[in-house]
């Protein structure tokens, strides 16, 4: 197995404290989320029984790495993308020159491309999913169309991993990030000792141009808007909170979700309820992963060039900040654990905010949908738009304590930004 591409690698390039602390970033990671489709809903295709596939796969190493999460979706919903357009040309391919595949069964094409693909990035899971390719593979008849989708469906996830191999992924820890002194700088927050993948911007895009999708960078210590800020979050986001409501507490909770999880559940929720055909499908979720990888990587190229310190480090130091209209309280606590990246801009709302923009490009913005979370098991939140979903995605972090507004306002823009460019890709076939 090609150690660049694992998961198991990634974690392995972390620090020891990474691996064993990064898991209380997720509450009740291993939990079950129930109700993940709406009632009423399509049963679905082989394409959303994939992604939701996926994310049994990644149960057990849930909160770990989201970033890695965001890569091995990409990468196996662009197999799928690519082999189902080799059996019939719709869209444009994300890796050109896969042969033609007329005949072979669709669905046998789309189970061996995403084993293949979960198989190289996830090997820890190979007992699960192999199951669950043995089950895929029990509904399709006839040997002859099975036996060349499964080649037509290895072939193209061949041919996507192999693109990705040099994309960056072994560089990503470096390189190592080491605090300067000074007022704004980017601290490490307990219980972390480390910044995670400080590397991770400099990934090859699937999709995007990065000098084209760049933030402008955090407020001015000195100024009122940065003091505004302060402010807000040092009363909404404090452990104990006089201000935040119980929704708000709620929405902190639920949307503290690893993102690619969360959204590829809305994306699943949504493709069922509008019953796209698997070409269709596929598409739509090559595009939501694109954009939630990308968005990543955008993100963290813009964290590590700022290194802007986080809300729990802002306050407990206000006495150095050089703002009048900042008071220092050395015991405040966020109401969630904060993650151990620098704090502008929030990837988190990136994310939502791309992935909302891709499925509006679709959909458009008025959809009722309803989600769950991991995070809040037997909760279901519903939404009327995704853009209100991908703003309330973005609140969260300044009711969980552990984000300014400011980051959470350029995240949703460079989130939009990245969201309208992937969108344009993979267009239809004359």
């Amino acid at each position: 197995m090609d150690r660049q591409i694992t998961q198991r690698s990634i974690r392995a390039l972390q620090p020891r404290s990474a691996r064993q602390v990064l898991a209380s970033l997720v509450l009740l990671a291993c939990v079950t989320a129930t109700g993940s489709v709406a009632a009423g809903t399509s049963s679905g295709n082989a394409v959303t029984h994939w992604n939701a596939n996926a994310e049994e796969v990644f149960k057990p190493t849930q909160g770990l790495n989201p970033l890695a999460q965001s890569r091995t979706l990409a990468i196996m919903h662009a197999a799928i993308h690519d082999v189902l357009n080799a059996i019939d040309p719709r869209f444009q391919p994300y890796t050109p020159g896969l042969a033609a595949a007329p005949g072979a069964s669709a669905d046998a094409a789309v189970a061996a491309a995403a084993r293949d693909v979960l198989i190289a990035l996830v090997p820890e899971r190979a007992i699960l999913i192999e199951a669950q390719y043995g089950e895929s593979l029990s509904r399709v008849h006839g040997v002859a169309s099975r036996a060349a989708g499964i080649a037509a469906g290895r072939a193209s996830a061949a041919a996507t991993l192999a693109r990705r191999r040099a994309d960056g992924l072994d560089a990503a820890t470096q390189p190592l990030f080491v605090p300067r002194p000074g007022a704004g700088e980017y601290q490490f927050t307990a219980p972390f000792d480390f910044a995670n993948l400080p590397g991770w911007g400099n990934l090859q895009p699937f999709v995007i141009d990065l000098k084209k999708h760049g933030v402008d960078g955090p407020l001015d210590l000195a100024g009122a808007r940065y003091a505004r800020d302060f402010e807000h979050v040092k009363a909404i986001g404090a452990m104990n909170s006089s201000t935040r409501t119980a929704e708000q507490s709620e929405i902190a909770r639920f949307w503290y979700e690893d993102s690619p999880l969360g959204w590829n559940r809305i994306a699943n929720t949504v493709v069922r309820q509008r019953e796209l055909d698997l070409w269709s499908s596929a598409r739509a979720f090559a595009l939501v992963n694109f954009a939630l990888a990308d968005g990543f990587i955008a993100g963290f190229d813009a964290k590590y060039e700022f290194r802007f310190w986080r809300p729990v480090t802002a306050i407990r130091d206000a006495a150095r900040d050089g703002n009048a209209l900042t008071n220092a309280d050395p015991s405040w606590e966020p109401f969630l654990i904060t993650p151990p990246v620098p704090d502008y801009p929030s990837t988190h709302t990136v994310l939502g905010a791309a992935a909302a923009e891709v499925l509006i490009q679709l959909f458009g913005d008025n959809v009722r949908f309803s989600a769950t979370s991991l995070t809040l098991p037997g909760v279901t939140r519903r939404y009327q738009r995704f853009s209100d979903a991908a703003r309330e995605n973005g609140l969260s972090r300044v009711y969980a304590g552990i984000h300014f507004q400011h980051a959470v306002k350029d995240g949703y823009r460079q989130g939009r930004s990245v969201g309208q460019t992937v969108a344009q890709s993979l267009q239809s076939v004359p």
